[in-house]
């Protein structure tokens, strides 16, 4: 395997890792702060943009299956489709719900991802990848909380 992979990630990356948490903090952050009847738009924003990164999450596990085609990576590819069909089962519920459904798929993917990394040698990427998770899951119960308040 690539010893590129075992260094922590790089700096250029851990800023795209940051600036893909915009759309979760203006998400929330617009559920609290617009007035009521745009609320239905930033949530459904929130919702749509939430969906979108755990499908990246799950296919990230597709890479690495296809990375070691000698490993038995069943697992890796099941679960990689399993958080695509969480996050679209999100968009079918109320916002309050998907939201809350998302926080769990989000942990879900940061808990699968614990598991997988190391044997993967990319044990390193895993505190920029809870720190995306905490900023994220948070937005997302911030975001569900304004709209039942």
């Amino acid at each position: 395997m690539n010893t590129r992979y075992t260094t922590k990630p790089p700096p250029w990356v851990t800023r795209l890792g940051v600036g893909g948490l915009l759309p979760f903090c203006i998400g929330a952050a617009s559920i609290w702060l617009l007035a009521p009847e745009w609320r239905g738009w930033a949530s459904l924003a929130l919702v749509g943009y939430g969906a979108t990164i755990a499908s990246f999450l799950g296919a990230i596990n597709w890479g690495l299956a296809m990375r070691d085609p000698t490993a038995s990576s069943t697992t890796l590819y099941v679960w990689g489709v399993l958080p695509s069909l969480l996050a679209w089962m999100a968009l079918l519920v109320t916002p309050v719900g998907g939201l809350v459904i998302l926080t769990l798929v989000l942990w879900a993917c940061y808990g699968m991802d614990r598991k997988t990394y190391a044997s993967y040698r990319l044990q390193n990427w895993l505190p920029l990848r809870l720190r995306l998770t905490v900023v994220a899951s948070l937005s997302c119960l911030a975001g569900a909380a304004g709209l039942i308040r």
